[in-house]
């Protein structure tokens, strides 16, 4: 008895091929779409964080020793823009950052006009040095303060009350460079935590603006150090 072969038709897939194809596709468009979408999240993040560094709380990288050892070179310092926003005024010990064109230094220096976008975006977020034109400093005198150093005691004295300079750098004096100013109504009389190596009020007593920095540049006050991890907490504000 014959028996016929299986006929087999060659020029057709498998139903397990056909099939696959499709799941293909599919998953190429998801893997797209979630490309997108993390896409779109990272931009709106980013824009969430230039917002929020412009106009509530900024990282400032510490560029400098001139604030040892309350901060440390590398130290990124958050910067609380509400502070005076509402009427507050900076207060001695407060420590500050300022605008210091004007008075620190004559004008803003010219630049690239993308590479300063860049660089205020980056600086925005703590990831690049800040402006040269950015200081951070101690508030030690307020508008209509007498400030003269120094003492029979070697101290800073403010309206003939000395101060207790808890926070300076391990053996700087509190002045090699003797002082007696008014701090005019509007001004602030700002000086480092690390005098020695500090270029600060002192420095431009002989300049326009005799080294007073106007409250109106505040930028606002470095509140809380963020990192590194090891130094997290409350900045030292050791207001008088």
């Amino acid at each position: 008895m014959d028996t016929e072969a299986p006929h087999t038709q060659r020029g057709h897939s498998s139903p397990g091929e056909g099939a696959e194809r499709p799941r293909c596709a599919f998953s190429r468009v998801g893997r797209q779409l979630s490309w997108r979408r993390a896409g779109a999240l990272g931009v709106v993040c980013a824009v969430f964080l230039l917002l929020f560094g412009n106009f509530v709380v900024q990282p400032f990288l510490i560029p400098s020793r001139s604030m040892e050892p309350t901060f440390g070179v590398g130290d990124r310092v958050l910067v609380n823009k509400l502070a005076y926003r509402f009427g507050e005024q900076p207060r001695r010990g407060d420590l500050v950052v300022f605008d210091g064109t004007g008075s620190f230094v004559r004008e803003r220096p010219a630049g690239h006009p993308i590479g300063g976008v860049l660089h205020g975006a980056a600086s925005a977020l703590g990831l690049a040095e800040p402006p040269d034109t950015d200081f951070v400093k101690r508030v030690v005198g307020v508008g209509g303060d007498d400030v003269v150093c120094c003492d029979a005691g070697g101290r800073v004295e403010v309206n003939g009350v000395p101060l207790d300079e808890s926070y300076l750098y391990p053996g700087d004096a509190p002045s090699r460079v003797p002082f007696r100013i008014v701090v005019p109504l509007g001004t602030l009389w700002v000086m480092g935590d690390h005098r020695s190596q500090s270029r600060d009020s002192r420095d431009h007593l002989g300049e326009p603006g005799g080294g007073m920095v106007p409250v109106e540049k505040v930028i606002g006050r470095a509140d809380w150090i963020g990192w590194p991890v090891s130094r997290w907490g409350s900045a030292d504000g050791g207001r008088g």
